[in-house]
């Protein structure tokens, strides 16, 4: 990590990490890493959760989260932000940043906001996105007691956390907080989503659906999990709701966690989220028909294989499988392991595509084609009882694989015509 003053949150950098695979926006514009506030509230603190809800644009998709400390007695006002990080400053630049997310070696930190009004503020000008504050329902000791926690996470030596996007982010990072500051006396009332970790994803991306593809085909079975609602609030808007659902026990009885719940900025159109055409499956069913139809009639006429065509799709394939097989089996993520998608974009169908590029048509081709073509098979079969959920892009995408695979893997005219010569050849010596 490098020094405070370089700390930034998610701003234009975020659409990067956006792109490589899982990932979340959680906040934008420069921020200054503040040296924590004294310890001492006064019994008139208020503390409170602030969600920005999300935007238009790639980087505030998810939404985001603050939690603010305000001290009418002393003026403090103060917010912790949970979604600050360290942007590489190095020849690399967003490549370094995308590389690192991709690895699973990305870390936040937890840094203190002056004016959290005002950044509020700033997001409805310049984004036109809503912002709602709940003031929590804490005695002055609680809200003493969170605010330290606060204070000692912000500390130099503590702020630095490993990001994970479903499991330590800056919304789960205040749940936690909270709950430790209540020390067991809150108790959550709301529901189970009763879906999956990607289908929690789903309302957020209606209208990013590239972006769609390439989370869906980046994820694995471990996406698929059915969520609980206390896991379900890596999204901030989840945590909102589960703030509004909360109760804490008092000897009294028991009484909401919020107390107030305040609209900070809203419009007529801040809460529409407008999805936009599939066409990322469209565009797979435009290409790959016409591969279909070429492959027809190939069989038809005897052909077993076009270098060109047969070479790209490999060769693009192969590069897929690399990206998936590299989130699978090397990077630190969870969430992308045993990815089903790697039974027809396989990283080895990259040296067959080039091989095949380069005009060469190797005696191992044939069984590799063979075993690519089964293995398409299996995943076509299996594709309804598979713990994964899959893209319907992929369909026409493997589709066109297992019709390329089949007539490569067929015997060439000049293998049948051996064959053919041999058996005659035969029969006149045994004559």
């Amino acid at each position: 990590m490098h020094a405070p003053g370089r700390f930034r949150t998610l701003g234009g950098a975020v659409s990067l990490l956006l792109a490589a695979g899982p990932g979340a926006g959680l906040a934008t514009g420069p921020v200054r890493v503040q040296q924590a506030a004294p310890l001492a509230l006064s019994d008139s603190a208020v503390v409170s959760l602030v969600t920005v809800l999300p935007g238009r644009r790639l980087y505030s998709l998810f939404g985001h989260t603050v939690i603010r400390v305000r001290d009418p007695a002393t003026g403090l006002d103060v917010g912790f932000n949970y979604g600050t990080f360290d942007f590489p400053e190095t020849p690399l630049g967003g490549a370094g940043f995308v590389a690192r997310f991709a690895y699973g070696r990305l870390d936040y930190a937890l840094s203190v906001q002056g004016d959290p009004i005002g950044s509020v503020r700033r997001y409805w000008r310049d984004e036109s996105r809503p912002s709602v504050e709940q003031v929590l329902a804490l005695t002055p000791e609680q809200a003493r007691g969170l605010f330290r926690a606060l204070a000692a996470n912000a500390r130099p030596e503590n702020r630095t956390y490993r990001y994970d996007f479903f499991f330590d982010n800056c919304a789960t990072r205040p749940r936690d907080v909270i709950e430790a500051a209540l020390g067991g006396r809150l108790r959550s009332r709301l529901a189970d989503p009763g879906t999956s970790f990607r289908r929690l994803l789903d309302p957020y991306l209606v209208g990013v659906p590239l972006l769609d593809l390439g989370m869906d085909l980046g994820l694995g079975p471990p996406a698929d999990r059915i969520a609980s609602a206390r896991q379900a609030l890596f999204l901030p808007e989840w945590l909102m709701e589960w703030a509004s659902a909360a109760v804490v026990e008092t000897p009294g009885g028991v009484r909401p966690l919020v107390a107030r719940t305040d609209t900070l900025t809203w419009g007529p159109e801040a809460a529409e989220r407008n999805p936009a055409p599939p066409w990322p499956t469209h565009l797979a069913w435009i290409l790959c028909g016409p591969v279909l139809l070429l492959s027809l009639a190939d069989a038809r006429a005897g052909r077993r294989g076009r270098r060109g065509l047969d070479g790209l799709l490999l060769t693009g394939l192969g590069a897929l499988g690399l990206l998936l097989a590299f989130l699978a089996f090397v990077s630190l993520h969870a969430v992308t392991r045993g990815n089903l998608n790697l039974l027809w974009a396989a990283p080895t169908h990259l040296v067959a595509g080039v091989v095949l590029l380069a005009g060469g048509r190797p005696r191992w081709l044939r069984p590799y084609m063979a075993a690519a073509f089964a293995a398409a098979v299996v995943f076509l079969v299996g594709w309804p009882a598979w713990p994964q959920e899959i893209p319907a892009a992929v369909l026409p995408v493997v589709l066109a694989l297992l019709a390329r695979a089949w007539l490569l893997a067929l015997p060439a005219a000049e293998d049948q015509g051996e064959g053919k010569a041999v058996s005659q050849a035969g029969e006149a010596s045994s004559s």
